[in-house]
């Protein structure tokens, strides 16, 4: 702020610009610092500008090229030039009102002219023509635009609502893709691993029948020879006949609610022996034929 001590003297502080009259008439800039004025030639300081940056937000409410009404936020920052301070304090009365009046002017000119997700995706141009249109005008008055930022563009509450459903619903068709393509690995993977269970399975059970079938042999071989006048056909009904009752023995173990009802009685046993006998004599048969 300008101070002015008996007329004779004044000061003007750090970041302001005074201006000096004679007569009422311009005179000359003063710069920051202490000054002596000639009343007898009437100089006087008229007045003080400051030099700082000053800010000035702009809310336009406009409609874009797709029918959407829209509320713009600008903010712009300027400040006076020093070398034409003069201009600034007298051709222009208000000069927050004249910048206000330019940028209406330009924003309603340019976004008319796009769509919504035009002017979100090219606010930047909208700035970059406000600030080139301020400058041009501005600076014969004496200030200098520094930077013009747009702040935000708020469309009507219900397109805001509309385009968050629509954003919501495209979030959710590729959740449901990725979960697709999840549940896709997922029955793949199992269905390798129940191939790969079934592989190791059906080797575990081949070496098994390969075992069995090895101590079968050994035992028959061992039997025949340490017991006189048996063959090899009697020792290996006995077996079958063995197994039969061991697996009659893990049917009455299993611990499932399932009864099975086999017939059982002082003859049942031959009958078993029999049956067993006749259906290996048919498998022999049936292959000597088939050769």
């Amino acid at each position: 702020m300008g101070n002015t001590f008996c007329l004779f003297c004044g000061c003007v502080d750090q970041a302001n610009i005074g201006v000096v009259e004679s007569w009422g008439r311009f005179q000359k800039l003063a710069q920051p610092g202490f000054h002596f004025f000639n009343p007898f030639a009437g100089e006087c300081l008229a007045g003080v500008l400051s030099t700082r940056i000053s800010s000035l937000d702009v809310r336009i409410e406009t409609k874009t090229k797709d029918n959407v009404f829209v509320q713009l936020l600008c903010s712009i920052q300027y400040r006076v030039i020093k070398e034409n301070a003069d201009d600034a304090f007298y051709e222009l009365q208000n000069p927050k009102e004249q910048i206000q009046a330019y940028v209406f002017d330009v924003v309603r000119a340019h976004v008319p002219r796009m769509t919504l997700d035009e002017l979100f995706e090219q606010k930047g141009d909208v700035a970059q023509a406000v600030l080139e249109e301020l400058e041009k005008v501005m600076g014969a008055y004496g200030y200098n635009i520094e930077h013009i930022l747009m702040v935000d563009i708020i469309p009507d509450p219900s397109v805001r609502r509309a385009m968050n459903e629509i954003n919501a619903a495209q979030r959710l068709q590729l959740a449901s893709v990725y979960k697709g393509e999840a549940e896709k690995i997922l029955q793949v993977k199992k269905a390798e691993a129940e191939a790969e269970a079934k592989y190791l399975g059906g080797v575990g059970v081949a070496r098994q029948r390969q075992a069995i079938t090895d101590g079968l042999r050994e035992n028959i071989l061992n039997f025949s020879h340490k017991v006189e006048g048996t063959s090899a056909k009697e020792v290996m009904d006995l077996i079958m006949i063995t197994q039969y009752f061991d697996t009659i023995k893990d049917l009455g173990n299993s611990s499932k609610n399932t009864t099975v009802f086999i017939p059982h009685g002082p003859g049942h046993v031959r009958d078993i022996g029999d049956q067993i006998r006749n259906g290996m004599m048919e498998a022999a048969s049936s292959q000597i034929n088939e050769e």
